[in-house]
């Protein structure tokens, strides 16, 4: 922020001689002109974050591409830490009910609206996958890494969590019901996330590790 220099001039008398005195001050700035200046920059930061979120976009299905479901059985194990892969994995709207992909690494998959009922996840890595509507109902990610997974609105019913890895994922709108989770390594901030979800009830809710048990 800028201060305002303000000058004031004055005569000075010496030995029958007049001088010009020149004195500077720095002006304090008002305090409604700090407030304006911080509210901007809010409003732009805000701005900013909101053209951020308005320039996401998943890419377009590529349907000329006869493989690209196929490539879910084989998965990917490029930066399976962090998702990262020479090509995406896209395997939304595409079905592996009742499939094996035990152990595939799924990391940073695109699995939006994929049905994936009655599937042998067990072992699988699903680091950063976009799971939004996808239907697991019934799935087996026993011994799995569920990290910083979206589960939005998913079908979740049935699903065996069991001695499964699970941090940082999202689980607004999904359907827990009957899901288990024996045994499972939740991280705190993902247990209090599961608890909120009035699907979660009875034996799952216990097994999370929620206080109170929803019947």
């Amino acid at each position: 922020m800028a201060l305002k220099m303000q000058r004031s001039a004055s005569t000075v008398k010496r030995a029958g001689r007049s001088s010009m005195v020149v004195r500077c001050q720095a002006a304090r700035p008002s305090l409604g002109s700090v407030a304006a200046a911080v509210a901007t920059g809010v409003a732009a930061s805000l701005l900013s974050a909101n053209m951020a979120m308005a320039e996401f976009r998943l890419p377009p299905i590529d349907k000329t591409d006869p493989n690209r479901c196929d490539r879910g059985y084989v998965g990917n194990t490029i930066g399976q830490a962090n998702a990262v892969s020479d090509k995406t994995l896209d395997m939304r709207l595409c079905s592996y009910a009742g499939k094996d992909l035990h152990g595939r690494v799924l990391a940073g998959a695109l699995l939006a609206d994929a049905d994936l009922s009655n599937t042998n996840l067990q072992e699988a890595v699903l680091t950063k996958a976009y799971a939004v509507k996808a239907n697991f109902e019934g799935a087996d990610m026993t011994n799995a890494v569920v990290d910083r997974v979206d589960f939005s609105n998913a079908n979740l019913k049935r699903v065996k969590f069991i001695n499964t890895v699970v941090t940082g994922a999202t689980f607004a709108g999904a359907d827990l019901e009957g899901s288990v989770w024996e045994d499972a390594l939740i991280g705190s901030q993902d247990v209090g996330k599961l608890c909120e979800n009035p699907t979660l009830t009875g034996e799952s809710r216990t097994q999370v590790g929620c206080r109170v048990v929803r019947k």
